[in-house]
């Protein structure tokens, strides 16, 4: 009779609170907003401004080596091809839906509590000059070309998303179509995904200095005085932007079993690096890799993730159902049922050329609004002073939505490791650690 010993592994040391990422980024976003205020001067400071430009620029860095390498290498351990056009569809089905959802709810909460009525606001147009001329050049047949890359090695270097993932869909299924021939090849793009991940978490110890750096300059250059008026439609765009994540993507989450609190305790670090650099792409790699920990199929979070960062924006679409409504109001222009239902029609259409990047909510809002009543588009002026302190929520509504979207159609596929779900939200797993296996015989 063999005897079997059971050994405990020593229980881990509680990593000391001012050693916790998310808590570091937090007091660095609070210490930015006190020298923003009492210090502008030094706030505004070219190089306070780089600190958070550069950190954004880091992470921009390997955004397209981590989506080529993810999507790819996820594709090609895929035996049925069917499976990849299978999960691109159920991913674009739920992103129309739920984009729709946003859009109404914005219209609704903008007709419901009408903040532009009674601003007196004269807007100047050669303030919006920059961001109306890009919008005009957005066409829509323009962006479905710009899918198309002009090179694969441009569109690396550019960074430019949709052009990298569809480059790495047509590489990942040629891939799978060698078989067995492309074995090594596959083992050379998971060992390169996981260096680049060593990257990420190598540059990430640089984010609360990221974080720090872009808060102390929005604050520094807008100020709390900036934001006057029109912090009634702030405070509207806060409220809708958290009707939605609790109420629309609470039940999303309900439907699949967990609780939307729990998810959004889970993603903080990301959410808080959102937060001080007001871009959503600043935490797509991290959180693709918290998402495969989570139980999330590896080949639907290559696949949803990065094609929500151009296609799953709720937190765009509902800034520009409401900042539309707003700047009508503010400009005394009445905008019929019928124009209320081409804002849900362009801007659904618009924001699909808008990343998660800084300032590109403001242009497809241009493009929106000069579709809608060309009229309104000098009103741009008017929310132009207070878009930095909504480009935040949008972000971090994004990036939230994100999340759920690939919970979701890992769901929808039967690919969701549930356990593995309910363990990370319930903190069984600490989602910082690598994963471990233990057993016992």
């Amino acid at each position: 009779m063999a005897a079997t010993i059971a050994t405990e592994a020593p229980a881990r040391a509680a990593k000391p609170w001012y050693k916790i990422l998310y808590v570091q980024v937090l007091i660095a976003i609070l210490l930015g907003v006190v020298v923003g205020w009492k210090l502008p001067e030094l706030a505004t400071n070219d190089w306070i401004k780089a600190l958070g430009d550069g950190f954004i620029k880091l992470i921009k860095m390997v955004i397209a080596p981590i989506i080529f390498c993810t999507v790819v290498s996820g594709i090609s351990h895929i035996q049925d091809a069917r499976k990849v056009g299978r999960v691109g569809v159920k991913a674009l089905v739920y992103f129309e839906i739920v984009s729709s959802f946003a859009l109404i709810l914005g219209l609704l909460m903008g007709n419901l509590i009408q903040v532009g009525h009674g601003l007196a606001a004269k807007p100047d147009a050669a303030a919006v000059a920059t961001y109306v001329k890009q919008a005009e050049s957005q066409k829509s047949v323009d962006f479905v070309l710009n899918i198309i890359p002009d090179s694969v090695v441009g569109a690396l270097a550019r960074g430019d998303i949709l052009q990298v993932l569809l480059f790495a869909i047509l590489f990942g299924f040629a891939l799978m179509a060698l078989g067995e021939r492309g074995h090594r090849l596959r083992d050379l793009v998971d060992d390169t995904s996981h260096a680049v991940f060593g990257v990420i978490a190598i540059v990430m110890k640089a984010a609360p200095v990221g974080a720090f750096g872009a808060m102390a300059y929005t604050i520094g250059k807008f100020g709390p005085a900036a934001l006057g008026n029109l912090i009634g439609l702030i405070a509207l765009f806060y409220a809708t932007a958290g009707l939605f994540v609790i109420l629309v993507l609470g039940l999303i989450a309900r439907l699949i079993g967990f609780n939307i609190f729990k998810f959004i305790g889970y993603i903080k670090d990301e959410l808080l690096i959102v937060l001080g650099t007001s871009s959503s792409e600043s935490a797509l790699p991290q959180l693709m890799e918290k998402l495969e920990r989570l139980g999330c199929s590896k080949s639907v979070v290559g696949l949803v993730v990065p094609t929500g960062y151009s296609f799953n924006l709720d937190g765009t679409n509902i800034y520009m159902t409401l900042a539309t409504l707003f700047i009508a109001q503010a400009l005394g222009v009445d905008l019929t049922f019928g124009q209320q239902l081409t804002i849900l029609v362009v801007a659904m259409l618009t924001s699909k050329g808008a990343s998660g990047v800084t300032g590109a909510g403001f242009i497809t809002l241009a493009a929106t609004l000069s579709v809608v009543n060309p009229a309104l588009v000098p009103g741009m002026a008017i929310v132009f002073s207070v878009d930095k302190f909504m480009s935040e929520v949008r972000a971090l509504t994004n990036i939230t939505g994100n999340g759920i979207a690939t919970v979701f159609v890992s769901w929808w596929e039967g690919e969701l490791d549930h356990e593995r779900l309910h363990a990370n939200l319930n903190k069984t797993i600490d989602p910082s650690d690598l994963e471990t296996a233990v057993t016992t015989g």
